[in-house]
Order: C-alpha cells, then sequence, then structure tokens
C-alpha cells in the first residue's frame, strides 16, 4: 500500500513517547478491561498485629492441643491438681514455716536473769557484771542498763509477761540498746541468735536461767510456747507440779526450744515454833502471848512516831530485835515471853522450833488449778514446736488424770486463732465474689469457673516462701533463720482473689464477644487469649513491681511476696487453664 503523501487529508497520529506510555499504561488497560482501579490496603488492627506476633503465635501454638484433645485437658486438669496438693503439703510438712508475725528489726532486746533462789544481791550483781563486759565487746551494742534485785522500767511486754512484778535479789534485767537500723548489716533477731550460745554460757557459768527477750510486732504473750498442766479435782497439786517438771524435761529435748522455766518454785523450809501447850500453862502464858513475842522479835512493831524540829511528818519508830539475835534458832530460841507472874520465860522453856516444807503457791486459771511450763523458739516456727511436743506427748503420755493444753497462754492460740479468722474472711470474700460474678454474669455455673484462678495463687505462693527459705534462709549461731508464711502473707493471698478474677473475666468476656460476631467456638479461645495475653501480662508485672518495695519491710514482706509469687503463677495458669475449661464447657453445652 502506498504510504500516504501530504495533503491527502488523512492525519496521521504521532508515535507514543516511550516515558509516557508505562503511565499511561494502567489507565489505558483499566479502559479497555472494564476493572476498577486499585485502592490502597487497609492498615492492620492492633487486634490483629496481636494474633499475627510472635506472642500471639506462641500462645496459639500452646492451647491448641489441649482444645483439639480431650485426654490432653484431662491431663492438665490432673497435674494443676498434682501442683495444689504438692504447694499445700510445703506447708504441712513445714517446708513453709508458719508463724503469726514475722520478728520485728528492733534497737533493742532485753535479757532477763533468774540466779537460784536464796542467792545475794551481791552475787546477782557479780553474774551481771560479767554479762556487761561481754556486751562491750559486741560491736552493735551501743549502750545498756542493768536492774539488779529491782524490776526495769515497765512496757507492754513486761506488762503481759509480768516482768514488772520481779524484785528479788536473785533477779535482774538487762536492757541492751543497737545500732540504728542503718549503720548495722543484721537484724535485730539475728543477732540476738548470734549471741545466744555465748550468753546462754556466761548463764550456765553462773547457775542461772536466762530469758533473751526481743520486742514483739503484734500482741505480746506470756511466752511463745506455754503448756499448762491441769488435772483431776480430787489429786493433790504436787501431782500436777511433778507432771509440769516432768514436761520440762521434754521442753528442753525438743529441738528448737530455748529458755525453758516453769512455775515451780524452789523447795525450801520455814521454821515453825510448837507450843508445848502443858510447859505453856504451868509458866502461866497464853499462846497469843507468845505468838505476839515472836511477831515483836521478828518483824518488830512502829508503837510511837516522834516529832523532830524541822520536819514536817511525824518519823515512825520501829522497834524490832537487832539482826544477830533472830538469826540463828539457838538466838530464837532465847526471845523472852513474860508470864502472868511476871517473870520471863525463854521460848525454849515453852516448846520448840521444827523446820518444816514451805507449801508451793497453788495457781488457778478459770477456778481449776494449773501449773504452767514456758519456753521460746530459736530457729524453728512454734507450730512446729507444739507438734513435736504433743508428739512426745502421744509417745509418752502423762499420767491419768493429767491433762497437757497448748492453746492456752503461747503464741499457738493466737496464731491458730489468727489464721482461723482469716480463714473466714476469705472464705467471705470468695462468696461475695461469686455472688458479683453471678450478677455479671446471669449464670451460677461460669463464676465457678472463672473463680478457679483463685486457688491457683497457691502453685506461686507455697512454692515461692520454699524457693525464699532455699536460697535466702540463713543459719546464724547454729540456729535457723528462715522466711515465715505469716498472717501478712494470708492477707496478701485474700486480696489476690479480686485481682486474679479481673483476669479471668475479662478474658471470657472477650470469647463471647468475639462469638456473637459471628466467630467459631475455638477461633475465639485462641485469637482472645492472643488479644489480652500482653495486657493481662503488663497488669500483672506492674502490680509486681509496685509490692517490690515492701518487701523490705520485715513486718510486711510476707504480703508483698505473696502477692508478687501468687500473681506470677495464677497469671501464667490462667493464661492456660481458663480458656482450655471454657472451651471444654462451652462445647459440650453446644453439642447437647
Amino acid at each position: 500500500m502506498p504510504a500516504p503523501q501530504e495533503g491527502d487529508g488523512e492525519e496521521t497520529a504521532a508515535p507514543p513517547d516511550p516515558e509516557e506510555a508505562p503511565k499511561a499504561a494502567p489507565e489505558l488497560r483499566g479502559e479497555a478491561t472494564g476493572e476498577p482501579a486499585a485502592t490502597p490496603a487497609a492498615p492492620p488492627s492492633p487486634e490483629d498485629k496481636a494474633v499475627n506476633s510472635r506472642l500471639g503465635r506462641m500462645y496459639r501454638r500452646m492451647v491448641e492441643p489441649f482444645l483439639d484433645s480431650p485426654g490432653r485437658r484431662l491431663g492438665l486438669a490432673a497435674t494443676v491438681t498434682g501442683l495444689l496438693l504438692a504447694a499445700l503439703l510445703l506447708a504441712a510438712t513445714g517446708r513453709v514455716p508458719l508463724k503469726m508475725l514475722p520478728f520485728d528489726n528492733k534497737n533493742e532486746f532485753q535479757i532477763v536473769l533468774d540466779l537460784p533462789e536464796g542467792s545475794t544481791l551481791e552475787s546477782t550483781d557479780r553474774a551481771v557484771r560479767d554479762f556487761e563486759a561481754f556486751l562491750r565487746g559486741v560491736p552493735e551494742v551501743t549502750t545498756f542498763v542493768s536492774y539488779v534485785g529491782t524490776a526495769s522500767p515497765m512496757d507492754f511486754n513486761a506488762l503481759v509477761r509480768q516482768y514488772y512484778l520481779r524484785g528479788d535479789s536473785n533477779q535482774a534485767d538487762i536492757r541492751v540498746n543497737l545500732l540504728p537500723k542503718d549503720r548495722r548489716d543484721m537484724q535485730s533477731h539475728a543477732i540476738v541468735l548470734r549471741l545466744r550460745n555465748a550468753l546462754e554460757a556466761l548463764a550456765a557459768r553462773h547457775g542461772a536461767r536466762m530469758r533473751l527477750v526481743e520486742t514483739p510486732p503484734g500482741p505480746p504473750v506470756v511466752a511463745t510456747v506455754a503448756a499448762e498442766v491441769y488435772g483431776a479435782p480430787d489429786m493433790p497439786y504436787e501431782m500436777l507440779m511433778e507432771s509440769a517438771l516432768g514436761l520440762h524435761g521434754l521442753f528442753r529435748d525438743e529441738p528448737g526450744i530455748t529458755d525453758v522455766f516453769d512455775s515451780t518454785q524452789t523447795p525450801r523450809e520455814r521454821i515453825n515454833f510448837f507450843l508445848d501447850k502443858e510447859k505453856a500453862a504451868l509458866h502461866g502464858v497464853a499462846a497469843e502471848d507468845v505468838n505476839a513475842s515472836i511477831a515483836l522479835a521478828m518483824s518488830g512493831a512502829t508503837p510511837a512516831t516522834v516529832h523532830e524540829p524541822g520536819e514536817r511528818r511525824p518519823l515512825v519508830t520501829r522497834l524490832v530485835l537487832p539482826r544477830e539475835k533472830r538469826s540463828s534458832l539457838t538466838a530464837l530460841e532465847r526471845i523472852p515471853v513474860k508470864t502472868d507472874a511476871g517473870k520471863i520465860a525463854p521460848l525454849a522453856e515453852l516448846g520448840q522450833f521444827r523446820p518444816v516444807s514451805e507449801d508451793q503457791p497453788i495457781l488457778h486459771k478459770n477456778m481449776r488449778r494449773v501449773a504452767y511450763v514456758f519456753g521460746e523458739t530459736a530457729g524453728r516456727a512454734p507450730a512446729e514446736a507444739v507438734f513435736g511436743l504433743q508428739n512426745r506427748l502421744e509417745a509418752d503420755p502423762p499420767r491419768k488424770g493429767i491433762e497437757v493444753d497448748f492453746a492456752g497462754e503461747g503464741e499457738w492460740k493466737i496464731t491458730v486463732d489468727v489464721f482461723r479468722d482469716l480463714g473466714i474472711a476469705f472464705g467471705a470474700a470468695l462468696l461475695g465474689i461469686y455472688i458479683l460474678l453471678i450478677i455479671e454474669t446471669k449464670s451460677f455455673s461460669l463464676p465457678l469457673l472463672l473463680m478457679t484462678a483463685i486457688p491457683l495463687t497457691l502453685l506461686g505462693i507455697m512454692p515461692g516462701f520454699w524457693l525464699l527459705n532455699v536460697l535466702f534462709g540463713e543459719t546464724v549461731g547454729g540456729y535457723g533463720d528462715p522466711v515465715f508464711f505469716t498472717a501478712t502473707s494470708m492477707i496478701g493471698m485474700i486480696a489476690l482473689g479480686g485481682i486474679v478474677i479481673r483476669n479471668s473475666l475479662v478474658l471470657i468476656n472477650f470469647v463471647d464477644e468475639s462469638m456473637r460476631q459471628g466467630m467459631a467456638l475455638r477461633e475465639a479461645v485462641l485469637q482472645s487469649g492472643a488479644i489480652r495475653l500482653r495486657p493481662i501480662a503488663l497488669t500483672a508485672l506492674t502490680t509486681m513491681l509496685g509490692a517490690w518495695p515492701i518487701t523490705l519491710d520485715p513486718i510486711f514482706s510476707g504480703l508483698a511476696w505473696a502477692l508478687i509469687f501468687g500473681l506470677l503463677a495464677s497469671t501464667a495458669f490462667s493464661l492456660l487453664l481458663i480458656p482450655v475449661a471454657y472451651y471444654a464447657v462451652r462445647s459440650k453445652t453446644s453439642a447437647a
């Protein structure tokens, strides 16, 4: 075909620019094919990011096997149950020692000394001076004040233990002051444990009974371990004292019990004058005249007062025999007694002096005669010491009619009462949580499923305290210094109930909301767990970090550790157990 010439009347199209062709191509293709132009892709939502993240994929891989296998779900339930029983066994076997309150870090402690009865004030003072010489060499001791033959100033501890009544010549108190807390490495309880053996050796050298008394953080008791010995109404009191002395030996043989003493007194004699009535009648002396003469010679009398110039008050005149004339039997027999005839007859002609056994004081409690045995614990929980003593009594029971009660004046009763009351409070809190969950979920069974997160806290609390004793439990002076599970720890466990329930409730609500949007149950469980994993973990972590400073306090550290360990275990297990259990229950309901 011939090429067109200029001026033929036809317009020829110029060839397309190669640089502009690629830009126009998409538009031309769209026009040619009739397809709409492509729109940019929407950014992924935060939920999609959480599901597709590495953490979300890991959570999915962890939970999926339990959703697909009923046998694995049963194995998971059995494993958690076994772990709960193992955690409870840690407390039952003493691996986690129980105590009402831990030892506080104070700046003082007290040494209470009892030398043998009848010791002179001088001998007691010599013993105290040896203790003072030892205390001067203790680097943590700043000052001390000794009270010999008199009681130290009364505080709340002394009021309960009745130290304010101590005033005999064989008794002494030493108040020891320590460096401030920020200037010493050891707590006051550890210092007392370190010094105990050396102080006990000093006490044994002087034949004294010693008690190391620490200021308690809570209500003080007469002694940490106290046994009350009762008998039948017709039983002589001497049998109660014999049983108390036998129990005293059991206290000394029980490991961890120190500073043992009892309510019995050292046997002693007194001298009584026995009047010969025939001889008294021959001399014309009445029995009341003899009593009056002996009382005047021994105790004296105040027959008159003297008004001295310059004195505002009258001075009392005391009439008594000199000490040398009333300090021996020979001198007492020479005490004169006036007869009816106006003559003087010595007591030796009217009767004779004889030694007789002094009666022991009879103590009563709730109108029953009782004898006491007291002891302190060092390096051992009071509950363990009481259980050990009870086992010894079962192996070697006391005589028939004797009853031994440990739930009286010691710390054991207070510990039992406090943990019992806290257990009742825990039950009341669980009931309140259950009622609130019924109102929220409109179901009676679903709240029980949600509340399974509460016992999961034990999986962290009990092993956590056991781990603390393994890592940080010390031995000071041959005595253990463990980390106790205390009443404050129990309070922390109660507080955890509301915290862990919130996580479970939010997680289940996410599952239900996803199902209302048309998602299948299995996928709703997996996606809801993946979405809530990070917020739940961050909430638990911030709570644990907030409780961390409380661990530095010696009293409330148990509360903080309970929160930390309980949150750690409950969060980890509830993220797995609660979704799996909810899937198992909901799938059966849907199938039915």
